[in-house]
Parts: C-alpha cells; structure tokens; sequence
C-alpha cells in the first residue's frame, strides 16, 4: 500500500492535469483553434487522455495505463512540434511584414507574437510530463488487483 502523502500527491497530479486538460480545451475550442487538421491535434489529444483516464478508472487494466503513457509521450512530442509551428508562422508574417528581419531580431520578434503565441504549446509538453509523473510507480502497475484509488 502506497504512503498516504504519496496518495495525496499522486491525486493533486491528476487534479491539476485534468484541470490544466479541461481548461486548455476548453480555451482552444473558444478561441476557434479548429479550423484545419493540425490544429486538432491537441483537441484529439487531450481527448483521447481524457478517454483513457475513464478507461483507466473503469478497468485498472495495465494497459490502460500504458496507453495512457504512450498518450503523455504523445502530448510532448505534439508541444515541441506545435511551438516549432506556431514560431515558424510567426516568422514568416514578420517577414512579410518586414523583408529586412534577420537574425536575433527576427527571432525576437517571432517569439514575442502575440498570434499564434509561439510558446503556448509548450502547455501540452507540460501536460505530458504530468501525466508521466501520475504514472510514474504507480501502484496499480505493480499490483495484479485492478483498483486505481490513488
């Protein structure tokens, strides 16, 4: 049986990741983040994280939980490829803007854009590493009794 702070821990990681998951959908939905197939990505994601936490709280089944992690290690690679995106796009309006940008102060200016905000995607590398941290020694992984209480 786990320590009662590692309980208390390990259910304050899922609180604040559903919480951060929820409202992060929720604000891409608002914001009309939908409106070609990449920019689903982080819609389906945090779906399909969602989905898998029911599956995990319905069965404890191994696998669930190692969908689960396949699904975290998803949201990173899916942060690191939407903040490339986002600055790639920032880059090319300034240029557009102002032909003569080069180096640091093109730079700067691409990751200071307010639309799309370069770094905001950096959020789902975040969601992924707690929702790894969640599962990290989980004691469901360990046990063979299909129960997931903390």
């Amino acid at each position: 049986m786990a320590h009662p702070a590692h309980v208390v821990l390990r259910r304050s990681i899922l609180a604040v990741f559903v919480l951060g998951v929820v409202g992060s959908c929720a604000e891409l939905l608002l914001l009309g983040h939908d409106e070609d197939l990449k920019q689903f990505i982080p819609l389906v994601l945090f779906a399909v994280a969602l989905a898998g936490l029911v599956w995990i709280a319905a069965t404890g089944a191994r696998l669930a939980f190692l969908v689960f992690r396949g699904t975290m290690a998803l949201f990173i690679v899916a942060g690191l490829l939407g903040s490339w995106l986002h600055f790639t796009a920032n880059r090319e309006f300034q240029l557009e803007v102002d032909p003569s940008l080069t180096g640091w102060a093109l730079l700067t200016e691409a990751l200071q854009a307010k639309s799309p905000p370069a770094l905001a995607p950096g959020m789902m590398v975040q969601f992924g590493l707690l929702g790894l941290a969640w599962t990290f020694r989980h004691p469901q992984l360990e046990s063979t009794e299909p129960s997931i209480r903390s």
